[in-house]
């Protein structure tokens, strides 16, 4: 049945709304225009059940979603017009898939009868624009609903593929004269999913994983983003203490653990921890739980990574196991939690005690304490001493997050929330937004200087709505990772990085006031003392830093991970290479 036919019954933007509201979505974000004012009419009758927020960008709406589904575990909304408000949500669009985030995007688009369908002329309604084909590279559905009596149909199929296996972002772009239409829901068809085959556990592998723990004397494990993904923290936790070996993590992941937890090593990779990366350097067996082990991880010559270490990857999607590691890999394609749940039941775990192996690991680490440590890393550690725990936190790209990654002291309920595989400046204050909506819990808002500036209009959201997020601006007026590549590659010509090459920053004091909300200059550690957010109401904290800021440790191409900037004392770095359990004496006291 075709829309527009007068049909009594249910309007089908009252059915959209409703379905969202019976699978327990409670807050979408969007922007009104005129190819969703049905929808936007239909959000509107049923605000007791679910809430429409409005934004100052798609784009911002988009990343809502995402920090709504990243926080809630449930299916992010958002929606925006057709044309220019589509389009706008593309960078989000592409956060989600990259991210594997869950989100389903809804679009108006003009009426059926106005649509260019075959004709060979770019557009012929208002706005009309191709949406589903510029976006079908980066969903995983993503259709053009063209009748009513499909939307049952499309929004229960776009549902089950945001959620089934690795997760990811839909689209339903659904034309206005559709959105008016009328339906009777009992007479509407359903989608059925094929039916899905479990892993069975002799298809896991377990018995080859006892056999490599049964070898190994340094195992290792590492954990990726897909651990909190599949909801599988407490899995993993029950896990380490079982198996009681050392764990470092993808950046993704440094918040699983407590910061302090004796077993955690930090982060791998090219801005990654010195120890961690020595650890896996020396490791003889990795279990990888939803990591991808992509080139910022592992480096750029694949074989330098953990030379002598066996790989074990669990990895919900089979396509990235089609890009191997190393030659001894053995990979295990299924859930995570399912995956824990096998080893727990089968009893796979280190036959020998791990204890020669934990104390060479903490011996690395103390060898390698402090020593990059600079000024932007033990101001964000110290702001991060005086958060609470129980709250969400989002980062932003570029420097900020990778000193927040590196120094921020994780507490027991506290969950980070990144732009990962796209690296979307911008990112961290529309997230932040949704991740208080997904958890109804303060958030604290990472950002460098350029990148809050990309949706800056999203500070009147949070004043609006007196939202408990804690804007953390991290300022060096410039723009501090290109910067450094100019000085390193370009004879520090900083060409658009600063501002005697054209890159300027506004007073955000000034700004913060004109929002009216509360601000904080902070420019010292001691600048901390005193200093208190109540988590009730919006601030903004200015970390002032000198503009010529550095990230290290860094990794410079083509060199193994253990090697990076500034390069060790050659003598120390081949000691810890050398170190062994049975010559572990070798460094106390010296080195």
């Amino acid at each position: 049945m075709t829309a527009g036919k007068g049909l009594q019954g249910m309007k089908v933007s009252d059915y959209i709304v409703d379905f969202l509201a019976v699978q327990g979505v409670t807050d979408v974000f969007g922007y009104p225009s005129g190819m969703v004012t049905h929808l936007m009419e239909s959000f509107s009758a049923q605000e007791g059940r679910i809430r429409a927020h409005v934004n100052y960008h798609e784009q911002a709406a988009a990343f809502a979603a995402c920090g709504y589904a990243q926080a809630s575990g449930k299916l992010g909304v958002a929606y925006a017009t057709s044309g220019p408000g589509a389009t706008n949500l593309i960078t989000g669009i592409a956060n989600a898939w990259f991210d594997s985030i869950p989100v389903l995007f809804l679009t108006g688009q003009v009426n059926t009868f106005e649509a260019k369908g075959e004709l060979a002329v770019r557009q012929q309604g208002f706005q009309e624009t191709d949406i589903v084909s510029m976006v079908r590279g980066i969903t995983k559905y993503c259709t053009c609903v063209t009748r009513c009596e499909d939307i049952r149909y499309e929004l229960e199929k776009a549902w089950y593929q945001a959620n089934e296996g690795r997760k990811g972002p839909v689209l339903l772009d659904i034309p206005m004269d559709v959105q008016r239409g009328n339906v009777d829901p009992e007479e509407l068809r359903s989608f059925l999913p094929e039916e899905q085959t479990a892993a069975r556990e002799q298809e896991l592998g377990l018995s080859k994983l006892q056999e490599l723990l049964d070898q190994a004397r340094k195992p290792v494990l590492l954990l990726g983003a897909g651990v909190k993904l599949a909801q599988a923290g407490q899995e993993v936790l029950d896990l380490i203490r079982l198996w009681n070996v050392p764990v470092i993590s993808s950046m993704l992941a440094f918040d699983v653990m407590e910061r302090d937890d004796c077993r955690y090593f930090g982060f791998i990779g090219a801005y990654g921890d010195r120890a961690a990366n020595f650890i896996v350097a020396k490791s003889d067996l990795i279990l990888s739980l939803g990591s991808r082990l992509d080139i910022r991880q592992v480096g750029a010559k694949r074989e330098d990574f953990a030379p002598e270490a066996a790989l074990v990857r669990v990895e919900i999607d089979e396509g990235e196991l089609t890009r191997k590691i190393k030659e001894k890999e053995w990979d295990i394609c299924c859930d995570i939690r399912f995956f824990l749940e096998k080893v727990k039941e089968s009893g796979c775990r280190p036959q020998r005690s791990m204890e020669d192996w934990l104390s060479v690991c903490r011996m690395i680490r103390e060898k390698l304490i402090g020593l990059d440590e600079r000024n932007p890393n033990r101001l964000i550690r110290r702001c991060s001493e005086h958060l609470p725990g129980q709250i969400g936190i989002t980062a932003d790209v570029g420097q900020n997050q990778v000193w927040l990654a590196q120094s921020f002291r994780t507490k027991t309920g506290q969950n980070v929330f990144f732009s990962g595989g796209h690296g979307a400046m911008g990112y961290s204050l529309p997230a932040a937004i949704g991740v208080f909506y997904g958890s109804r819990r303060p958030v604290v808002s990472f950002n460098g200087d350029g990148g809050i500036q990309m949706n800056l209009q999203e500070l009147q959201f949070i004043v609006r709505e007196r939202l408990p997020i804690l804007i953390v601006i991290v300022n060096n007026a410039s723009l501090g990772m290109i910067r450094h590549f100019q000085e390193m590659y370009f004879d520090a010509n900083y060409y658009q990085t600063k501002a005697c090459g054209g890159y300027t920053v506004p007073d955000f004091g000034k700004l913060a006031t004109a929002y009216g909300i509360a601000y904080c200059r902070v420019d010292s550690e001691e600048a901390w003392d005193g200093w208190e957010w109540n988590g009730k109401e919006p601030q903004v904290i200015e970390i002032c830093l000198e503009d010529t800021t550095y990230v290290y440790p860094k990794l410079e191409y083509g060199r193994p991970n253990q090697d990076q900037e500034p390069l060790l004392d050659r003598t120390l770095y081949q000691d810890l290479m050398e170190l062994d359990m049975l010559d572990k004496k070798k460094l106390v006291g010296g080195g």
